[in-house]
């Protein structure tokens, strides 16, 4: 598996005035009642405030419910809360529309040179990009940039792929394996790719992520959809009782012989202050944030689904090699068999590693020469001829002459040796078995028909990991680890890292079946992969993070694309996902504890003079019915804008379980609901009336 290093695009600043400038002018597009009509809460206070300025009209006329002046302060006081809920929808698009267009910068039309079959140096033509379709064949060399998505075919090369990236180090991108896909916009820093064709225009990977980051096809997750049909439900609740006060308020004047009957104008106020307005204006922003604090960690998610998801995930499969471990294994020790020289041991192990490049091969070689002299020989003198290691030998090695030596696996070695006519010793099968339970990988060394001793390779886990999956475990999810090894070692690198399971000498199928199996248990499944061998369990999982570097295969399976390649994101994303669901329920419990308040303000004020016993409930000592009902109005608009960096931030992230984050929000946000308003209508009152603006 390839990773990079850990690259997290910079954050920008929460309002950029470039940003702000536009949003600013987006606010007023988003008046046009079509827009509105797709958030219920919001377009019935659209309709409010069309109402109360059509009274305000009225009033002019001098046929007004009241005075000209308050019906104007509460009709413009509705329509900036409308305009600070586009607002804070503005900016979270603004933002995403800020990273597309640097995107855009990268997608540019350029020639590409087509070729008529498979040989690099036969019939071409130049054409626009444009114009390639899937499964067209194109020759990119050094300086050029690739036209379009697809899979290298023959070649290797440097890429800097930092215009979708913004990691500025190449990337090398070969025929076969996990590194043959590439993306159009990217530029070919050395050698040649000849590159088949995967998508046709305007479906490339990169026509996909600015579509994903300006939100133009962001549709509504599940939760978003119950929550708006909550609010809904709660926007006509309110509506059917604010409707009926007027028929009341008019029997109870004639009734009690005094008071004069509630007017529009107040009934109006009253419904936009009940109504869940302040959830209602930020639930888009909110969502939009989400995507964009994905975008922030280098990850495009195809849909807020995904995000969403990623925040109720309950399993986490994690790949071992490169997200647990470091990914290199390296050889700490030689253990010979009985009757045999340890130098013996090193020396055969070191000329069966000297045309091996992985970092085990080259990591064996260092070892025999740093704890026994043995300096590289001449190969040439040696008439050596190596052995490749092969998926079916599972061995590698080198012939000198008459001589063979061999290293590789325990069973693939005592086929080696039995084959020449000889034995493999018991106690270098249980030396073989110590080293596997102690999470190491034993590789045998054979020298024809004797078998010298095991070279043991240690597998090296990542510093902080434990901590984090313990935090992890706090929160409810379980980790589970896949590996090829096999299940002995496998188990005591999930011992030693602190999963909670493991899945050893994982293929296709076995991952497959196990996500099934969660997911039958009602469980969310998480998963990264970057290879075709993936694209199965990728495409199963509910959140599924593919490598940029990986395979086009598993790219179209998975629902996140990780720019960075870097497998631990999954941990980052899964709590980006919670971030999302823990400030959209911070929020909605915000908004709904703090209508109480303005019960309190409004309620007696608009029944006080029929029925002055209702004084009493004037608890904030607002000072008259009109103060208190532009006072609830203000503070109704204006708690949107100061709830906007929230929504675009995210409520602060902690590992906890569900029980113990449920405590905490109700006590935070929905006491803080409760006693802000009573505190901020107050100090909006006692404004009005220093500032003389009020009756």
């Amino acid at each position: 598996m390839t990773t990079h290093s850990r690259h997290t695009a910079p954050a920008r600043p929460l309002f950029e005035p470039a940003i702000v400038k536009r949003a600013l002018v987006d606010a007023f597009r988003k008046l046009n009642p079509l827009h509105q009509l797709r958030n219920p809460v919001m377009f019935t206070v659209w309709v409010c405030s069309a109402f109360a300025t059509a009274l305000w009209l009225q009033a002019l006329t001098g046929q007004g419910e009241a005075r000209p002046s308050f019906i104007l302060a509460i009709a413009l006081w509705l329509w900036f809360t409308v305009l600070f809920a586009n607002f804070a929808e503005a900016m979270a698009e603004g933002r995403g529309k800020a990273q597309a267009e640097s995107l855009r910068a990268a997608k540019r039309n350029v020639k590409a040179t087509k070729l008529a079959g498979p040989d690099r140096n036969g019939p071409s033509s130049t054409v626009e990009a444009p114009t390639l379709r899937i499964g067209d064949l194109v020759l990119v060399k050094a300086g050029e940039t690739i036209p379009g998505d697809g899979e290298v075919l023959e070649g290797v090369a440097s890429v800097n792929e930092s215009a979708i990236t913004g990691e500025s180090a190449p990337v090398i991108r070969e025929s076969g394996g996990d590194r043959s896909a590439v993306t159009g916009g990217t530029l070919v820093l050395s050698d040649w790719l000849v590159i088949r064709i995967s998508t046709n225009p305007g479906e490339t990977f990169l026509d996909r992520m600015i579509a994903m980051v300006e939100g133009a096809k962001r549709q509504k997750t599940p939760n978003e959809i119950a929550l708006d049909i909550l609010l809904a439900g709660l926007t006509i609740v309110f509506l059917l009782a604010v409707a009926t006060l007027l028929p009341f308020s008019i029997f109870s004047v004639k009734a009690a012989g005094q008071g004069s009957p509630v007017t529009i104008t107040v009934l109006v106020s009253l419904l936009v202050c009940l109504i869940p307005t302040t959830i209602g204006g930020l639930l888009s922003a909110i969502g939009i944030a989400g995507m964009d604090r994905m975008i922030q960690a280098n990850v495009i998610a195809t849909s807020g689904r995904a995000v969403e998801a990623a925040g109720d995930v309950d399993v986490l499969l994690l790949d071992k090699t490169g997200t647990i471990t470091l990914g290199n294994r390296e050889a700490v020790a030689f253990i010979p068999s009985e009757g045999v020289n340890i130098h013996d041991l090193a020396d055969a192990a070191q000329l069966s590693s000297l045309a091996d490049e992985t970092p085990e091969g080259r990591s064996i070689v260092i070892l025999a020469k740093e704890q026994y002299g043995l300096r590289e020989r001449d190969i040439r003198v040696l008439d050596a001829h190596f052995v490749p290691f092969t998926a079916q030998t599972r061995m590698s090695g080198v012939n000198l002459g008459h001589r063979e030596v061999r290293k590789g696996a325990a069973s693939a070695i005592e086929d080696f040796v039995q084959a020449k006519g000889g034995r493999f010793p018991e106690d270098l099968r249980r030396r073989v078995d110590e080293i596997a339970m102690a999470g190491g990988t034993p590789l045998v060394v054979a020298d024809g028909a004797k078998a010298l001793g095991v070279i043991q390779l240690k597998d090296i886990v990542k510093g902080g990991i434990k901590e984090r999956f313990a935090e992890l475990r706090n929160m409810g999810i379980k980790t589970v680890m896949i590996t090829g090894d096999n299940p002995l070692t496998a188990a005591a690198i999930a011992a030693e890292a602190g999963v909670d399971d493991f899945l050893a000498q994982a293929t296709p199928e076995a991952k497959l079946k196990l996500i099934r199996e969660y997911q039958t248990g009602g469980r969310l499944v998480a998963m990264t992969g970057d290879g075709t061998n993936d694209a199965p369990a990728l495409a199963q999982a509910d959140v599924a993070v593919a490598m940029n570097s990986g395979t086009q295969a598993a790219k179209e399976a998975g629902n996140m694309v990780d720019l960075d390649s870097n497998p631990t994101k999954l941990i980052e994303i899964v709590e980006i996902g919670k971030q999302l669901l823990m400030t959209r329920g911070s929020l909605t419990t915000f908004s709904i504890a703090n209508d109480v308040a303005k019960y309190f303000a409004i309620l007696p004020a608009a029944f006080v003079a029929t029925y002055p016993a209702l004084g009493a409930l004037n608890i904030m000592g607002l000072h008259s019915p009109e103060s208190a009902i532009l006072s609830a109005v203000i503070f109704n608009a204006l708690i949107i804008v100061f709830l906007i960096p929230l929504s675009l931030r995210g409520v602060k992230y902690r590992p906890m379980g569900a029980a113990q984050l449920l405590q905490r929000n109700l006590f935070v946000y929905g006491a803080g609901g409760l006693i802000v308003p009573f505190v901020g209508i107050k100090l909006i009152d006692m404004l009005l009336v220093a500032l003389h603006l009020t009756a």
